[in-house]
């Protein structure tokens, strides 16, 4: 009996010590923190737009995650305790258990995953965590920011050290942007409503960002975003450099459709623009709001296009306003991760600044 008794005791000990290795942390568990706009489904949460993230707290040495993706193109950076690791996972089709990290010291982690690629790429569906320890309270951050952006603002190519600004999934890195360094900067929680190509009046596609700005989904217009869910202090448009681009080019497609054989006047351009600013104002009656540009040619010496925002800024009669220009970069191409950077410190001390965070 004294034999039994203690085989039985280690068969006990076993099984709690394998159950406390392996908790499962669901989706819609209170104490999983989302970033951006989310869309919750019945067995998964949707991260569709770039940057949006899952993050935990959690006190153990491993984690697990299962996750698919509606196109396999999706990339997810993984970051422990505010540090990129070496693992970059490329989710499958099917929900597939990932794992993230192992061998961490035992004690308090942060473990986030990190959505870098836009929407077009692909959705990101994320399940559970499974983790060798146990869930704590989620993180807290210090300030709430909103970015509305085009491909600057997504990392597009950002990945393409060959210098041929390539942009396809593998070449994006939404972590590596301006915006997502600035958030980090100032441990804010942010959302990133950003799309390659996009524009205010014109795109390289068939709808400019006022089209789609208030979506949980973007190509989803029936599923309008609740506001109320997430009101920031801040908000930072950084829009126009396809609209300056296309707004002269009349043989793109877009153009013919929206405008003939005419390109728009700058009273035209100026109204449309003050139209969206007005738009976020009314979602956000009191955040500051940052209108920006650059730092590709849209802000080069001689361009009209900071003219017309700091046009449109002055009518809008709003004190809570503002317009910062980043630097003309002068490079080919997108911006690389060191000319993220420099726009990253750019705007991280035009905020300490003005707003004294």
């Amino acid at each position: 009996m004294k034999r039994s008794a203690f085989f039985l005791f280690l068969t006990l000990a076993f099984v709690t010590l394998n159950s406390r290795a392996q908790t499962i942390i669901n989706f819609n568990n209170p104490s999983v923190k989302y970033m951006g706009r989310i869309a919750l489904q019945d067995s998964s949460a949707e991260l569709t737009w770039t940057a949006s993230s899952v993050i935990i707290n959690f006190n153990g040495t491993a984690a697990k995650a299962t996750l698919r993706d509606d196109t396999g193109l999706d990339r997810v950076t993984v970051v422990v305790d505010g540090r990129v690791t070496n693992t970059a996972i490329q989710p499958a089709k099917n929900p597939t258990e990932y794992e993230l990290v192992s061998g961490l010291p035992k004690g308090n982690h942060r473990l986030e995953l990190f959505k870098r690629t836009e929407y077009d790429m692909g959705s990101l569906y994320f399940y559970n965590f499974n983790i060798n320890g146990k869930i704590l309270a989620p993180p807290v951050n210090a300030h709430r920011i909103e970015f509305y952006g085009n491909s600057i603002t997504c990392g597009y190519a950002i990945e393409d050290t060959a210098g041929k600004d390539r942009g396809t999934a593998e070449f994006e890195n939404g972590y590596k942007s301006y915006a997502n360094i600035t958030a980090r900067h100032f441990n804010a929680y942010y959302h990133s409503i950003s799309k390659s190509g996009i524009g205010v009046v014109i795109s390289w596609f068939d709808y400019v960002m006022p089209d789609i700005y208030d979506r949980v989904k973007a190509h989803d217009p029936s599923a309008k975003w609740d506001f109320k869910k997430y009101t920031p202090e801040l908000v930072i448009v950084n829009l126009f450099q396809n609209d300056s681009w296309l707004t002269q080019n009349k043989e793109h497609p877009q153009f013919k459709k929206l405008f003939g054989t005419t390109p728009p006047t700058p009273e035209f351009i100026i109204e449309h623009y003050k139209e969206f600013i007005r738009s976020i104002r009314s979602k956000y009656p009191k955040a500051k709001i940052i209108c920006a540009l650059g730092a590709m040619d849209a802000t080069k010496e001689g361009s009209p296009w900071p003219g017309y925002i700091e046009k449109a800024v002055a009518g809008l009669h709003d004190k809570g306003i503002y317009t910062h220009f980043f630097p003309y970069k002068n490079t080919p191409g997108h911006p690389s991760a060191q000319e993220q950077q420099a726009m990253a410190d750019d705007l991280i001390a035009y905020i300490t600044k003005t707003f004294k965070w």
